[in-house]
């Protein structure tokens, strides 16, 4: 995005499909559900900083091509616009595996507005784009991985939670903390 995106005039509005949900991080108006439509919500990112290492990856979201995603639209002032884009590309953006874009989201209600939200979708041809994985790499990514924000664990169990304060269930996500919640044995354990 170019600086005149960043100081327009109008409020923005942040889709949010992970952490950003349940820790947004910055000042908003407004927080309303809303699904994004030829997106959907996919643990295929290699976390080399926030929840793991390059030397012990772990696994966060993107939203990835085809589908649909629920999540939470967030309202920011114009007035907050530039450092709210500044916060989040310093917070999503520390290894530049998603491309920043701006994409159509309905919020819920009747009826359903339609807005244009920035959003940060996985780049397929970043060296950490981790594509599809079997339930079994993604436990043990998941349950090894640990950064400067945590324990890769805690995150997709709080996302988990956050989807389900929304009525919304994604089902390879829950069964993955479903399965991270039981007895396992972790690298540290061997």
């Amino acid at each position: 995005m170019d600086a005149s995106f960043d100081h327009a005039p109008e409020d923005l509005w942040v889709f949010a499909y992970g952490s950003l949900i349940w820790r947004p991080g910055f000042d908003h108006v407004e927080r309303v559900p809303a699904r994004l439509v030829g997106l959907h919500r996919s643990l295929c990112i290699y976390s080399f900083d926030h929840r793991g290492t390059p030397e012990r990856p772990g696994l966060v979201l993107g939203i990835d091509r085809g589908g649909a995603c629920r999540g939470i639209a967030y309202r920011v002032t114009a007035a907050n616009r530039a450092a709210t884009l500044a916060y989040l590309r310093e917070r999503e953006q520390t290894t530049s595996v998603y491309r920043e874009t701006v994409r159509t989201a309905w919020l819920e209600g009747k009826p359903e507005r339609r807005i244009e939200a920035v959003c940060f979708v996985a780049d397929r041809s970043h060296a950490q784009y981790a594509g599809r994985l079997t339930l079994e790499q993604q436990l043990h990514l998941v349950r090894q991985g640990h950064g400067r924000s945590g324990n890769n664990r805690d995150y997709v169990i709080e996302t988990v939670a956050a989807l389900e304060s929304l009525g919304c269930r994604d089902a390879p996500l829950h069964l993955l903390a479903e399965r991270l919640k039981g007895p396992h044995e972790t690298p540290a354990d061997s």
